[in-house]
């Protein structure tokens, strides 16, 4: 008796999943069965998978997954994989965008050796496309430093008295709490921006 198991990732935390939902239910694939990550392809070390392919699926089960690129992005990997599940835990894999893939159809000769040429072709494009994402997303902050876009935390500004406060503070005449509070920042702030501000002026 085989269980059908749905496989859903996206690679951030705001992507919507419910393409690939309805796509696995659609199917037959019963909703407790379906393991999602939001995480990168880049690799397999995500949480559901780990706990589906290693604890859950076993021999006969099928794997079910809406496309290739959603079971991972690095070619190298989606091979050892795909060998793995099918060879080592000895269950199939259906990739629903591309039944060629399908590995408990046409277990013949010509069948697996479409289906394996088939797989690193597309193994291939899913890890180009990544390094591709990549080096766009490097080229538009290279374009945006260019355009003097500032990426990470806005630097503070001191306030305008914020060197009288200090010098009061230092002789006493207000206290740290009293201090900080004029200057309106955090206690760590306020004392990182001392440190800097008195390092200089030795």
């Amino acid at each position: 008796m085989s269980t059908m198991y749905g496989y859903m990732r996206v690679s951030s935390k705001d992507q919507n999943l419910d393409r690939q939902y309805r796509k696995l239910i659609s199917y037959g694939v019963d909703a407790k069965n379906i393991y999602t990550d939001k995480q990168s392809g880049k690799d397999f070390n995500r949480p559901a998978y780990r706990k589906l392919v290693g604890r859950k699926l076993k021999k006969n089960d099928i794997l079910i997954v809406k496309s290739i690129d959603r079971l991972g992005r690095n070619y190298a990997d989606i091979l050892e994989e795909w060998k793995y599940i099918t060879k080592v835990k000895k269950a199939d894999i259906r990739i629903l965008d591309m039944p060629l893939l399908d590995t408990d159809q046409n277990k013949d000769l010509i069948g697996t050796l479409i289906g394996d040429i088939v797989l690193q072709l597309l193994s291939f494009v899913a890890e180009n496309e990544r390094i591709n994402i990549r080096q766009r997303q490097a080229e538009g902050i290279a374009a945006a430093k260019l355009r003097g876009v500032r990426f990470g935390r806005p630097q503070l500004i001191l306030p305008d008295n914020f060197e009288d406060i200090l010098r009061q503070w230092q002789i006493g005449s207000l206290s740290s709490k009293e201090a900080i509070a004029a200057s309106g920042m955090a206690y760590s702030t306020f004392y990182k921006k001392a440190k800097m501000i008195l390092s200089t002026k030795k």
